[in-house]
C-alpha cells in the first residue's frame, strides 16, 4: 500500500494506457465488451484518484505525491510530478469526467468503437500528465500530445464539418502552444547564464531574474499559449465550431478539462515566471476578461443551435475565471479556482443533456423542441438543476464560485467587477429561456411525442455531476480547505515583486511630474 501511494500519480497517469493493452485483444465487433471494459476500467481510474483527495494533506501549500527521478540529465530534464490543491481537484475532475463521457457515448458512439475508448484512454493519461507534471519539458509534451487524441475524436465521430472543426482546433491551439514553448526555452536559457545549470524544474525557474522589459515579452509569449487554450476573448473562435462538431463525449471532455489548462497555465507557469508583467497587464486582461463575459452572453442568448449556446456561455464563464485569477486576492483566486471546479461539472452536464435530445430527436435547433417536460420528467429535474448550477443560484456550486470571485475582485477593480456582474444576469436570460423553449413551448416537432426520459444508464451518467452540484453548493469547505493554502503561498511568493512593481509606477510617476 505504502508503494502504491507513493508513486500513486505515475499509477493514475499511465494506468488508462495500461487499459489500452487490456482492450487490444478484444475483438472490434464485440462493442458490447469493449464499451463495457473500457467504462469499468475508467472508473476504477476514478477510484483509485480518490485516493489523492483522502491522502492529501489540507493544512500544507507544499507539492505531494512528490515523484522524481533524472531523465535526460544533461539538459536538466527530470520525470518531476507533484499536486498541490489546485491539481488535486483538476485531476479529480479529469478522472471522473472521462469515466462519466465513456458512460454517455453508448448510445452516440456506434462506429469504430474500439478506436474511440483508446483515444479517449489516451486522451486522460496525457491530461493527467499535463496536471501533474512540474518539469517544463515534460508538460509540454503532455501538453502538445493531447493534441492528437482529441483531433481524431473531433475529425472521426463528430456532426456537421467536423474535419474543418478538428484543424481549426490543432492550428489554433498549436500555433499558442509554440509561441509559449519559446517564451519557455528562453526562461530557460536564461537560468542557465545565471546559475551555471541546466534544469527545467519548474520550482527553480521561478527564481530566475528577467528584467521588466523582457517580462513583458516573454509574458505575451506565454498569454498566447494559455489564452488560446482557455480560449479568452478574442482567441475564441476555434471553441464555437470544436464544441459543436464534437461528439458528445468530446464536447464534455473540452468544456470540462481542457478549457481548465489555459488557467492552469497562468497560475502554474505564467504568472509565478513572470510576476511583474503579470500585474503590469492585469488591467489588461481583466479588460478582456469582461468582454468576454459580455460578448459570451449576447451571442448565448441568439443561438438557434442548442449546443453553440453551451458553447459560447463557456466564453462567459471562463470570463469569469480569469476576472477572478488577475483580481489577484486570495478570494477572488480561490473564487477562480473552484469555479474551475463548477465549469466542468455544471457545463458538462448541460453538454450531456444536449448530447440525450440529439440522440432522441436527431436535431439541435431549439424551435424543434417543445413539451419535452410532460414527457420526461426526470431528465427535466436534472436538466433544470445543471442549467440553475449554471446560472448560480444559491444552494448550487456556481454560486459559491462566482460569489468568491466577484467579492475578492471588486476591492481592485469595482468598475469592471460591475460591468462583469451583469453578465449573471445574461447567463440567467439566456439558459431560463433556452430551458423554457425547450421543456415546454408548444411541440412542433413529432419526435417529441414519443420522447423518452432517461434510462438507468443515462441516470448513473449524470447523478455524480448532480451531487457535486449540490454537495459543493451547500458544503465547499472541504474543497476551499485544500485550495486556500496553495492560493496563500502563491500570493505571498509574488507580492514582493507586486511591491516591486508598484515602487516602480511611482517612481516613472513622480518623475514625469
Amino acid at each position: 500500500m505504502d508503494f502504491f501511494i507513493k508513486h500513486l500519480l505515475s499509477v493514475l497517469i499511465f494506468f488508462p494506457v495500461v487499459s489500452i493493452f487490456l482492450l487490444l485483444p478484444v475483438n472490434k465487433k464485440n462493442e458490447w465488451l469493449l464499451r463495457n471494459l473500457s467504462t469499468f476500467l475508467s472508473l476504477v481510474e476514478f477510484i483509485f484518484s480518490l485516493y489523492l483527495f483522502i491522502y492529501f494533506r489540507p493544512n500544507t501549500y507544499k507539492f505531494q505525491f512528490v515523484e522524481k527521478f533524472n531523465w535526460i540529465p544533461s539538459f536538466g530534464a527530470s520525470y518531476f510530478l507533484g499536486i498541490d490543491g489546485v491539481s488535486l481537484f483538476l485531476i479529480l475532475l479529469t478522472t471522473l469526467l472521462t469515466f462519466v463521457s465513456l458512460l454517455s457515448s453508448y448510445r452516440y458512439i456506434k462506429t469504430h468503437v474500439k478506436e474511440f475508448v483508446i483515444l479517449m484512454l489516451l486522451l486522460e493519461t496525457f491530461m493527467l500528465g499535463t496536471f501533474a507534471a512540474l518539469d517544463v519539458l515534460l508538460f509540454y509534451l503532455f501538453w502538445e500530445f493531447m493534441l492528437i487524441p482529441m483531433y481524431f475524436i473531433i475529425g472521426m465521430w463528430g456532426t456537421g464539418n467536423r474535419v474543418y472543426s478538428a484543424v481549426k482546433f490543432v492550428l489554433y491551439t498549436l500555433s499558442g502552444s509554440l509561441i509559449m514553448l519559446f517564451g519557455l526555452i528562453y526562461i530557460f536559457i536564461m537560468h542557465y547564464d545565471q546559475t551555471g545549470n541546466f534544469t527545467f524544474n519548474i520550482l527553480r525557474l521561478y527564481n530566475t531574474h528577467i528584467s521588466d522589459g523582457l517580462q513583458l515579452i516573454l509574458f505575451i509569449a506565454l498569454f498566447l499559449g494559455f489564452a488560446i487554450k482557455i480560449p479568452l476573448f478574442p482567441f475564441h473562435t476555434w471553441l464555437p465550431d470544436a464544441h459543436t462538431e464534437a461528439p458528445t463525449a468530446g464536447s464534455v471532455i473540452l468544456a470540462g478539462v481542457l478549457l481548465k489548462f489555459g488557467v492552469y497555465g497562468f497560475f502554474r507557469f505564467a504568472i509565478p515566471l513572470l510576476p511583474r508583467a503579470a500585474f503590469a497587464l492585469a488591467p489588461f486582461v481583466i479588460v478582456l476578461s469582461v468582454i468576454g463575459i459580455l460578448y459570451g452572453a449576447f451571442v448565448s442568448i441568439v443561438q438557434k443551435d442548442l449546443k453553440r449556446l453551451v458553447a459560447f456561455s463557456s466564453v462567459s464563464h471562463m470570463g469569469f475565471i480569469m476576472l477572478g485569477l488577475f483580481a489577484m486576492s486570495a478570494i477572488s483566486i480561490d473564487g477562480s479556482v473552484i469555479q474551475l471546479l463548477n465549469h466542468g461539472i455544471a457545463t458538462g452536464a448541460l453538454f450531456l443533456f444536449v448530447g440525450m435530445l440529439y440522440e432522441r430527436m436527431h436535431t439541435r435547433q431549439i424551435k424543434d423542441f417543445g413539451g419535452i417536460a410532460k414527457k420526461a420528467p426526470i431528465f427535466t429535474a436534472f436538466f433544470m438543476i445543471s442549467v440553475l448550477a449554471s446560472v448560480g443560484l444559491p444552494g448550487l456550486n456556481g454560486f459559491i464560485g462566482e460569489f468568491l470571485i466577484l467579492v475578492g475582485a471588486f476591492r481592485s477593480y469595482p468598475v469592471l467587477t460591475i460591468i462583469g456582474a451583469s453578465g449573471i444576469i445574461f447567463a440567467a436570460v439566456y439558459l431560463l429561456w433556452m430551458f423554457q423553449r425547450v421543456m415546454f413551448q408548444d411541440v412542433t416537432n413529432p419526435a417529441a411525442e414519443n420522447f423518452e426520459d432517461m434510462n438507468l444508464r443515462e441516470i448513473i451518467t449524470i447523478l455524480p455531476l448532480i451531487i457535486l452540484m449540490f454537495l459543493i453548493g451547500f458544503y465547499p469547505m472541504p474543497f476551499l480547505e485544500r485550495i486556500d493554502p496553495t492560493v496563500l503561498h502563491f500570493l505571498s511568493a509574488i507580492n514582493h515583486h507586486k511591491a516591486v512593481y508598484n515602487l516602480i509606477k511611482l517612481k516613472t510617476g513622480l518623475s514625469n511630474a
